[in-house]
C-alpha cells in the first residue's frame, strides 16, 4: 500500500486515489470461492447448465468479486506513516450491477469520499469503490467501503 502522511490523506478526500492493476476472474477461482463459501449454485459452477441462462456461461459469486477489493485495494489505497493496523468496519452500501463472467479481468477504481479522527490515533475513512470489468460499460459493482486506520 502506497505510504503518506495523514496529512496527504485528508488532502486527498474528493479526489480518486487510484485505479489497481487487472485481476482474471477464471473458472478456478469461481469454483475455489463455491468450495470455500458452500454456494454451488448451478450458474457459477456448471458452464453447461449456465450456458442455457441470459448469462451464456457461468459467473463469479457477487461476493467473489467484492471479496477481490482486498487485492485491489493494497495496491492504491494509501496508508499513514506509523500504521499500526488498518480493519474492515463494513460497507454503507453495495450494489452488484454486472455479471462478471468466467475469464473476465476486474479492476477497482478507487475515490476517498471522507476521513475523520474518531478518537486520537484511530482514523476512519471511507473510499468509493467501482470494480470495471475489462470491456464492458457497466461495472461489476460499487461500494461504499469503510475502513479504519490505527496509527
Amino acid at each position: 500500500m502506497p505510504i503518506a502522511s495523514i496529512e496527504e490523506i485528508k488532502a486527498r478526500v474528493g479526489t480518486e486515489i487510484g485505479v489497481s492493476g487487472w485481476i482474471l476472474v477464471d473458472q478456478q477461482a469461481i469454483d475455489t470461492f463455491a468450495d470455500v463459501t458452500g454456494d454451488h449454485q448451478f450458474i457459477h459452477v456448471d458452464p453447461e447448465a449456465a450456458a442455457r441462462t441470459p448469462f451464456g456461461g457461468t459467473v463469479a459469486h457477487g461476493f467473489l468479486t467484492l471479496s477481490l477489493l482486498s487485492q485491489m485495494a493494497e495496491q492504491v489505497m494509501l496508508v499513514p506513516d506509523g500504521l499500526k493496523m488498518g480493519v474492515n468496519y463494513g460497507f454503507d452500501r453495495v450494489r452488484f450491477l454486472a455479471p462478471v463472467r468466467s475469464g473476465s479481468r476486474v479492476r477497482g477504481r478507487f475515490t476517498l469520499a471522507a476521513g475523520e479522527e474518531k478518537r486520537p490515533g484511530q482514523w476512519q475513512f471511507v473510499h468509493n469503490v467501482s470494480v470495471e470489468i475489462e470491456g464492458a460499460e457497466k461495472p461489476a459493482l460499487t461500494a461504499d467501503w469503510i475502513g479504519l486506520i490505527f496509527t
